[in-house]
């Protein structure tokens, strides 16, 4: 197996977006997608009053965080779940609130550089691209199961594929013989499929198949659906929620969140704002932040970046948090 490499995207501006709301000791920081901790260090190294739980799906991400992060003793705690599990691991812990939560979406750099996961298009592999890889359906059972309309649905809507149905059709035709189950049988029907005037532009013609199965796979828009009006109903006052998205889809549903949970809930016509009608959070960043050129050219992961924060300025209403009931502070 390959040791993973691990460049943490943005790593200042997350740590300055986080640190106001981490300034009071014993703050809790909640990292939904700790990987293989690079974010998570850093807070627990500059910010020493932090207290930090990180959150992943991937076994092996966990404990490699673990083994990482274990001079830091009880200031971190590392838990099996998915990130729209966020109330229920915070209430597990006997909390209800928390001063921050970080989510770095898409794939790992553990998951990407560990061929045997299946992620990557570059080198053959078993297809299977699960983020758990102890449950739910493999890239390769999907492939070998899945309706042509579904597929080219997963195509489109995930990959943004010009060619989602014809490929599709083609898979559908080929498994009749050969079910697929490695990436390079895949790789070389996207080959033989897409045009060679489209294959020529747009970057490697498996590289939208491949993020469509994998967001397929894991549910991870779905997930994401729930997980971050989740987060901003699990931030006290003073708290931030902080989002780094790679894909136009998933950086829209963050906008989309962030957006509804800032606005002014009055008429646009009443001349003045009723006291208690203010928005209970504000935009942090303006618009999309971005990387900047140096970075991109020290780490090609971050070109598609797009980083987006909010700020809870009023307590949340009780009738909308999604805490488990019971849980303290």
């Amino acid at each position: 197996m390959v040791t993973p490499s691990h460049a943490p995207v943005l790593l200042d501006r997350v740590v300055a977006l986080l640190a106001p709301a981490l300034e009071a000791p014993g703050s809790v920081y909640v990292d939904c997608t700790l990987g293989l901790g690079g974010h998570s260090e850093a807070v627990l190294e500059r910010i020493p009053g932090a207290r930090v739980i990180g959150i992943d799906r991937d076994p092996t991400a966990l404990q490699m965080s673990r083994e990482r992060l274990a001079a830091h003793g009880g200031r971190f705690t590392a838990v099996h779940a998915v990130y729209d599990e966020v109330p229920e691991v915070i209430g597990s812990l006997g909390l209800d609130h928390v001063d921050a939560i970080f989510f770095d979406l898409g794939v790992s750099s553990m998951q990407l550089d560990v061929r045997e996961r299946g992620f990557a298009y570059s080198e053959d592999a078993p297809l299977d691209m699960r983020m758990d890889p102890t449950t739910g359906q493999t890239a390769a059972e999907l492939l070998n199961t899945a309706s042509a309309q579904d597929l080219t649905r997963i195509l489109r809507d995930f990959g943004e594929e010009k060619f989602a149905s014809k490929i599709a059709r083609e898979v559908v035709r080929r498994r009749e013989s050969t079910p697929f189950t490695t990436s390079a049988g895949l790789v070389e029907l996207l080959y033989a499929t897409i045009p060679a005037p489209a294959r020529r532009t747009g970057g490697h013609p498996a590289k939208r198949t491949f993020q469509a199965l994998r967001m397929a796979v894991n549910d991870e828009l779905d997930v994401l659906r729930r997980a971050i009006p989740a987060a901003i109903d699990a931030i006290g006052v003073g708290g931030r929620v902080v989002v780094e998205s790679y894909h136009s889809l998933e950086d829209r549903l963050v906008k989309r969140a962030f957006t509804e949970a800032t606005k002014l809930d009055v008429p646009p016509d009443l001349p003045f704002v009723p006291e208690g009608a203010e928005p209970a959070l504000r935009l942090v960043t303006r618009g999309a932040e971005q990387a900047d050129e140096q970075e991109i050219a020290e780490n090609p992961r971050a070109a598609s970046v797009r980083l987006r924060a909010v700020e809870r300025v009023r307590p949340a209403s009780p009738s909308t948090s999604r805490l488990p009931q019971g849980a303290t502070r």
